[in-house]
């Protein structure tokens, strides 16, 4: 092995001829020996393990970071794995430069990985990157993923499958109060997500390279809603189609924030996403009858598995008054799926189990939500299929449920009626957790109607509310 003091001293010549070329100090990435110099670099301070050489290379790489950066929209080049790089330098050596590594991190995920999501060799270094300094950026930047998540998402939904043993590692670090509610209907909207990246680069071109989400600052959101409307329409921009040049513009209003929320990069909070709009069910129908691609048949099979850690870590860490809040927003998104029968079949099955299990970890969520389980068990009780009874039985059936829930704002009463939420002994009056797929909505207490006589005459449940398709 040669002399260390030479070696090091090559390659920050090396970074230093960089910065003056003039060629080369518009776009350092084109420059392939650039990225071995940093990485040479990197190794050296490590074994060599002196400030020393840690304070002459710092001033080059963060130079190098900031051309970097400012060069990413002007570039074809890809910069992942250089930023990368450099980024663990700061990581590694931030305390003895005092250099804070955050903005450098947020740069790298809104500049480069925006750009280069769809780049696989970009994917997995920035997945095995997190992977690898998962504890340190949980202990001091523990914002910087929750905030990010749609963009990793995009990540996965793209490359697919062959990451996903990568991202399922790094997936609960995006995990966190402020993303917890948000997080799940870019979840179960994985596949939507899918067919709105494949149709941007139908008619736009190579996803590597160009910010989706800049689509957002243009003065012309009109032209990414026309190439959704092209995504789940067939039409072509400009294609009349089977009816007028105006309607298929007009089919997806110039407003409507649908397809720009699915394909943000930052975490803006629970927005609404308009899932009963005209464009938005005329936009299910039409992915029906669409091929569906190798992409899209993979997120069709990751979706569930994320959901099944999301709600595994829900059950396990999330508190109290975050799922109660989500358990609204899964009644609601149960009858609004991506169009595909397996799909929603195992996205519903998931979606039953964790709502059982809350309500066995926590009863007094049947009080708080009386109002979306009355309206969800409503919407069931008024199907053609589930009405055989008459008029002054269904009126009778729905005070004495009413009066019931009211009870349940009763500590004392609703521990009667529901019993405790642990294993103990069956007592009268109560009904088996176990039980909860045959019964009324498990533990809602219209299985107490006190004046009927053998078995209960309601014949819907948890099952009917979140329908086995």
């Amino acid at each position: 092995m040669g002399d260390p003091d030479k070696e090091w001293d090559f390659y920050l010549r090396t970074l230093s001829s960089s910065a003056r070329d003039s060629n080369l100090a518009s776009d350092p990435a084109s420059d392939p020996s650039l990225l071995n110099s940093v990485r040479k670099l990197c190794q050296l301070c490590k074994a060599e393990n002196s400030e020393d050489l840690v304070a002459r290379v710092y001033p080059h790489f963060n130079k190098l970071f900031q051309r970097s950066v400012a060069s990413l929209p002007q570039s074809k080049s890809s910069y992942g794995l250089l930023l990368l790089d450099i980024i663990q330098f700061f990581l590694d050596f931030g305390e003895i430069v005092l250099h804070d590594a955050d903005p450098s991190l947020r740069s790298f995920f809104r500049s480069c990985l925006s750009r280069e999501f769809a780049d696989l060799t970009v994917a997995e270094a920035t997945l095995h990157f997190l992977n690898v300094n998962k504890k340190r950026l949980l202990a001091s930047f523990p914002a910087l993923l929750p905030q990010f998540f749609p963009l990793l998402l995009k990540l996965i939904a793209w490359n697919g499958e062959k990451l996903l043993n990568s991202f399922l590692k790094v997936f609960p670090e995006l995990i966190s109060p402020a993303s917890f509610l948000p997080l799940f209907p870019s979840l179960v909207d994985l596949p939507m997500l899918v067919v709105a990246l494949e149709r941007v680069e139908r008619s736009s071109g190579s996803l590597i390279g160009s910010s989706i989400a800049s689509i957002q600052n243009t003065t012309a959101p009109e032209m990414l809603l026309a190439l959704m409307d092209e995504a789940y329409t067939g039409s072509t921009i400009g294609d009349g189609g089977a009816g007028s040049e105006s309607e298929d513009i007009n089919a997806i209003d110039s407003a409507d924030p649908l397809f720009l929320e699915l394909l943000k990069d930052e975490n803006d909070g629970l927005a609404e996403r308009h899932r009963t709009s005209p464009s938005m069910a005329a936009a299910l129908q039409a992915a029906v009858n669409v091929p569906q691609t190798d992409r899209l048949k993979q997120s069709l099979k990751i979706g569930p598995a994320l959901l099944d850690v999301y709600c595994a870590l829900a059950i396990r860490d999330v508190n109290d008054s975050l799922i109660c809040a989500l358990i609204p927003l899964i009644m609601a998104r149960n009858d609004v799926l991506f169009p595909d029968k397996n799909y929603s079949y195992q996205v519903r099955k998931r979606l039953l189990e964790f709502m059982l299990a809350s309500f066995q970890r926590s009863p007094n969520f049947i009080a708080l939500l009386k109002k979306p389980i009355m309206d969800r068990l409503g919407e069931a009780y008024d199907s053609s299929a589930k009405v055989a009874r008459s008029r002054i039985s269904d009126v009778r059936v729905w005070r004495r449920a009413r009066d019931y829930l009211g009870l349940i704002d009763d500590p004392a009463i609703s521990l009667s009626v529901l019993g405790p939420s642990q294993g103990h002994v069956q007592k009268p009056g109560t009904v088996n957790w176990r039980d909860g797929g045959t019964k009324m909505i498990a533990h809602i207490p219209f299985y107490l109607l006190g004046e009927q006589e053998g078995s209960p005459f309601h014949d819907f449940s948890f099952s009917d509310i979140f329908p086995r398709t």
